[in-house]
């Protein structure tokens, strides 16, 4: 009985893995006759399980939609890979904590207790790396309203924060009235979330970062997706100087026109930094870090001449490390000893 029962199991593992099975290689996978694997998946179907026959040369079977929640079947690798990232969840998304918590507790429980001892180590602390860009967390219902009406293609209402967090009032400079979009695409980048959509009045496809989206009301008019490609959401996101990106808040933040295209340039560009568009041929970077020099190394990075630089401090650093650099030009290079090897393996003279 025990044995049916874990080749039963094995069966609807290997029933979720793929979405059509031949009969042949499913009895072969499972080292059991035909006969034995069509009473096996009548038994998943008496068990609530909607497994569906395929006609076709030699027939097959795949797992269809409706049934009982399946048990959640794991190799080793996938629960320690799911254990790690329950942990990292909260960094980018508020309000799961307990969810997260509990969630863990219950892989745990029904671990062996040889891959519970490897899931605990690695029991994971959070220590603050000072080149981190990092975004704010996004609000757990925010992720659910936006997911919701990509999944069920309804129209999205919602107020976009202002860079520091606020929602403008009518009559502040800053103020935009409510925007209506047709969610397509949720895209993580950089550690950052961002929506892809198309303007419900404009027509035009906007990306927008999650972290500053107010949802108004989670579902409106049913609309026609339309297809975009890897290429489209790279175009939209990685290469999109306009994406909602905010200067990273850091002690020292600067500015400077760099000779490359912006959409070159927002490819590169560490995460908190800004990029405006100037024209075809050049744009303006703006980068933070924890020290001027940081900073200066940074624009360094992308090999092209700086103009309009600001503040003085950025100048000034730029210039430091010019002369640094050209003082190490200058240095005799130490001379090296060459060692000649002898006819015994692994002896130098």
């Amino acid at each position: 009985m025990a044995d049916t029962s874990a080749r039963i199991l094995r069966l609807l593992s290997l029933l979720e893995a793929r979405t059509e099975w031949l009969g042949a290689g499913l009895a072969t996978r499972l080292g059991v006759s035909a006969r034995t694997l069509r009473r096996d998946v009548h038994t998943l179907r008496e068990l609530g399980y909607p497994v569906e026959a395929v006609k076709g040369p030699g027939g097959g079977y795949r797992l269809g939609s409706g049934g009982k929640l399946p048990p959640l079947v794991l190799d080793d690798d996938q629960a320690i890979a799911i254990a790690i990232a329950l942990q990292t969840a909260p960094a980018t998304v508020v309000g799961i904590d307990d969810a997260v918590a509990r969630a863990l507790t219950t892989l745990r429980q029904v671990m062996p207790s040889r891959l519970r001892a490897a899931s605990e180590a690695f029991e994971l602390t959070a220590l603050r790396n000072y080149w981190e860009f990092a975004a704010p967390p996004i609000g757990v219902a925010t992720l659910q309203a936006v997911g919701a009406a990509i999944r069920t293609h309804r129209t999205l209402r919602f107020d976009y924060r202002s860079p520091d967090g606020r929602i403008p009032d009518p009559g502040e400079p800053d103020f935009t009235p409510p925007r209506e979009v047709e969610p397509h695409h949720l895209v993580v980048w950089a550690g950052r979330w961002y929506l892809i959509a198309s303007d419900r009045r404009t027509r035009k496809w906007g990306t927008y970062r999650v972290d500053r989206i107010a949802p108004r009301n989670p579902a409106g008019a049913l609309f026609t997706p339309m297809p975009l490609t890897d290429e489209d959401l790279t175009r939209l996101v990685i290469q999109n100087p306009d994406r909602g990106d905010t200067v990273a808040q850091w002690p020292c933040r600067g500015s400077a026109t760099i000779d490359l295209p912006a959409s070159v340039v927002a490819r590169w560009a560490p995460g908190g930094s800004v990029v405006e568009h100037i024209d075809e041929q050049r744009c303006t970077l703006t980068i933070g870090g924890w020290s001027w020099m940081g900073v200066a190394g940074l624009f360094v990075t992308f090999g092209s001449d700086l103009y309009d630089i600001e503040p003085d401090e950025l100048g000034d650093a730029l210039r430091e490390l010019a002369a640094r650099l050209r003082r190490s030009q200058t240095l005799t290079q130490r001379e090296v000893p060459v060692r000649h090897s002898t006819n015994v393996p692994g002896q130098y003279t």
